[in-house]
């Protein structure tokens, strides 16, 4: 290193806490337009592709942009709901293949997500390890979502009451995982899948209990006539789904009835898709949205406070590099008795100013190698992270 410049960083490391808020000062103004920027297109690149991929959502009348954040990025508050009835119903169009999806409940901060195990195809979600869930009761989890409860593959996972005083009865749902999916780098990481029964049983909409016929049962029985056998409170009811039990567990009431947050519809072409389409243009019980025109409106929202952004943004960096130059122009100012002591012992005139311009190039290169770092490691995770931030 030459003379001038090693001067240089020696004075800066002298002076490190004024050379340490410069450095920040610039480097988060270089970085927040070009971060944002990267940040911004990433996440949309992918909240687009996911949407592209889900060609038509059927819901309950309401928000479409709600409907779609609950059963795209399972983030959203639960929509209203419809009934079961209504994948049957798209079925029998005979133009698209319908996938159910009930997301309302959760194992502590990860949606479990009630669905059929086309929904997997869809989605291309492979198993790293163990099995898809085959039978009531049973869960495989996403990669995220298995790392974040700790669990594995024959251990168990339990559904979370909505709320702290239930007085509805819903008991939480102790579920054995199966499977383990392979990461996607989407919001089916972060799920706990279930047969779209299962999510039935923990809303208690099902439920098993025991045998009443037994012996063993009698303090459960409240009256017997006949063969009716009428229970009272103190049946036991299960919160498990064994093979032992499986048997006892039941639904009342119709299951078309049963509600379900969102169809899937999967046309068979174009054509089919417009048709199905169609036949919804005049629903006033059913909507039927396109996912991805849904996401493009919202895009358009944010890439508008974007411009807003970085328009304030380029505002608080010019008073930042003002303040900067002035910094920079007050310590020259009083560093005149430095320089007349350097021309004194025979820098010359050129040495000197090289002297003063390296400690602002210095500042300047450390704080652009700073963004730029800022930057690669926004492209890098800063989609995941806004997505955990906002919940999507």
């Amino acid at each position: 290193m030459s003379g001038p410049l090693y001067l240089a960083w020696r004075y800066l490391a002298f002076h490190r806490w004024k050379t340490a808020v410069l450095v920040t000062a610039l480097s988060l103004i270089l970085f927040i337009p070009v971060g944002l920027r990267v940040l911004v297109r990433q996440s949309s690149e992918q909240l687009t592709a996911r949407a592209e991929a889900t060609p038509l959502l059927v819901g309950a009348p309401g928000s479409p942009t709600e409907l779609v954040l609950n059963s795209l990025y399972f983030g959203s508050d639960v929509p209203t709901t419809l009934s079961f009835a209504e994948a049957d119903a798209v079925a029998a169009t005979g133009l698209a293949t319908p996938i159910p999806l009930y997301v309302r409940f959760r194992v502590r901060d990860q949606p479990i997500v009630g669905t059929t195990p086309e929904y997997f195809s869809l989605r291309g979600l492979r198993v790293a390890a163990g099995r898809l869930p085959a039978t009531l009761g049973e869960a495989v989890l996403g990669a995220a979502a298995a790392r974040t409860l700790d669990v594995g593959v024959g251990e168990h996972v339990i559904s979370s009451p909505e709320s702290v005083f239930d007085i509805a009865g819903v008991y939480p749902l102790r579920m054995k995982v199966t499977g383990i999916l392979t990461p996607s780098d989407t919001p089916d990481d972060q799920a706990v899948f279930v047969d779209v029964k299962t999510a039935w049983v923990i809303a208690g909409l099902g439920h098993g209990h025991q045998d009443l016929s037994r012996p063993e049962a009698a303090a459960g029985v409240l009256s017997r006539e006949d063969n009716v056998v009428i229970g009272n409170a103190a049946v036991v009811q299960y919160n498990e789904i064994t093979s032992e039990n499986i048997d006892s567990f039941h639904f009342h009431g119709d299951p078309g009835a049963f509600p379900v947050t969102a169809v899937i519809a999967v046309p068979d072409d174009a054509k089919a898709s417009a048709l199905l389409q169609g036949r919804y243009q005049e629903s006033t019980s059913v909507q039927i949205v396109r996912p991805d025109e849904v996401m493009s409106d919202l895009l358009g929202t944010v890439f508008t406070v974007e411009r807003y952004v970085l328009a304030g943004a380029l505002i608080v960096g010019l008073a930042t590099l003002a303040t900067a130059l002035l910094v920079f122009l007050l310590s020259l100012r009083q560093r005149q008795g430095e320089r007349e002591t350097l021309s004194r012992i025979g820098g010359s005139p050129g040495s000197i100013r090289f002297l003063m311009a390296s400690e602002i190039i210095l500042v300047l290169l450390v704080a652009i190698g700073i963004a730029g770092l800022l930057t690669l490691l926004a492209s890098r995770y800063g989609s995941s992270a806004a997505r955990a931030i906002a919940g999507l």
